[in-house]
Order: structure tokens, then sequence, then C-alpha cells
């Protein structure tokens, strides 16, 4: 087991986790931009579009849920 961690990792966890929710997001976004616009191809990409989509929400959701069972104390087993 490591011993206590600092404030300013704390902080960093705080930002990283929560750049990983945002960007999640804007992935997502964009996939429903590709989607519903004419800038692949006339009437959109629906396989491009929508795999970004979903892409973004597994990063927006699952990524979170990854890094606080990767900082766990003690790591888990």
């Amino acid at each position: 087991m490591t011993g206590p961690v600092d404030e300013d990792t704390w902080r960093n966890r705080f930002i990283v986790m929560n750049m990983t929710r945002i960007g999640g997001t804007l992935v997502t976004l964009f996939g429903l931009f590709v989607w519903h616009s004419d800038w692949l191809q006339p009437r959109g990409d629906l396989g491009v579009g929508l795999s970004l989509a979903l892409i973004g929400l597994v990063i927006s959701f699952g990524g979170p849920v990854y890094l606080s069972r990767r900082w766990r104390e003690p790591p888990p087993k």
C-alpha cells in the first residue's frame, strides 16, 4: 500500500476525470454532427456518425469509472 496522496494529486485527478467527461461529450456531439449533417456526404453518414457517438458515450461514462478504479486505495486484486 502506498502512503497518503497530497492535494496536488487529488486536484490533478479531478481535472483529468472532468476532461475525460468533457472529451467524451465532444466526441459524441461530433458524431451526431457527422450523422445528421451533409459534412461527409449528402443526408449524413450513419455508419461513421453513429460509431463516433457511441464511442464518445463509452468514453464519457466509462472513462471516469475506469480512472476511479485505477486510483483506488488499496489497488484491486
